[in-house]
């Protein structure tokens, strides 16, 4: 089973790319503890900034581009983060799914998450990631993530979830929904929200 994490982050190290870890690590625990094997890899968008920006300039991706696409679109399922720029998305991680063919993704399961300054943004992941993949056809896991710089080794309260609790409850999503999609019993490229919402998680 390949999984792919696509991270939207610009600096090195980047709150982006350690949550799309942290995820990703979530998923593969998940999925080993059902007998399944995972191999991860994650995908830099910033070092494919500048073929991005010439792909959607000259419309043909040179190869290394190209490469990255069909891993992502060839992957099992994909985990998505990107960091909160003017309350969505950033360009670099919408410019790169502009790219891809609006059904290579039909049916893919797809966790979401994004990063932030603030908890004010995390709304962000309702008016902006699930509408993005809800158009591309992913099956998109119940539980986003979103991570403020106050959420980092923060717990939880009586109240709310910390970090740790939200990654756990959207790591099961995610490994229940391609575990049931590699044993069956629907086709992979036909999971319909009924399917989706009936699948349990742990």
């Amino acid at each position: 089973m390949k999984l792919i994490a696509v991270s939207a982050g610009l600096s090195v190290p980047s709150s982006t790319r350690l949550l799309a870890d942290r995820l990703a690590d979530e998923v593969r625990e998940r999925l080993a503890d059902q007998d399944h094997k995972v191999e991860v890899d994650v995908v830099e968008l910033r070092t494919l900034a500048v073929a991005i920006a010439n792909n959607l300039v000259t419309g043909f991706p040179p190869p290394h581009l190209a490469t990255t696409i069909d891993t992502v679109t060839g992957a099992d399922g994909l985990i998505a983060v990107t960091p909160v720029f003017s309350a969505s998305y950033s360009g670099l991680f919408k410019s790169f799914f502009d790219l891809i063919d609006p059904d290579a993704l039909t049916g893919k399961p797809v966790l979401i998450a994004a990063t932030g300054g603030t908890a004010r943004h995390s709304l962000v992941l309702e008016h902006a990631l699930r509408p993005l993949f809800a158009y591309l056809r992913a099956a998109v896991v119940p539980t986003a993530v979103y991570a403020a710089s106050e959420d980092w080794g923060s717990g939880s309260d009586t109240y709310t979830e910390g970090l740790p609790a939200r990654i756990r409850r959207a790591g099961a999503e995610m490994a229940s929904l391609l575990a049931a999609r590699a044993t069956g019993p629907f086709p992979e490229d036909d999971i319909t929200d009924k399917q989706l919402s009936d699948l349990r998680f742990d």
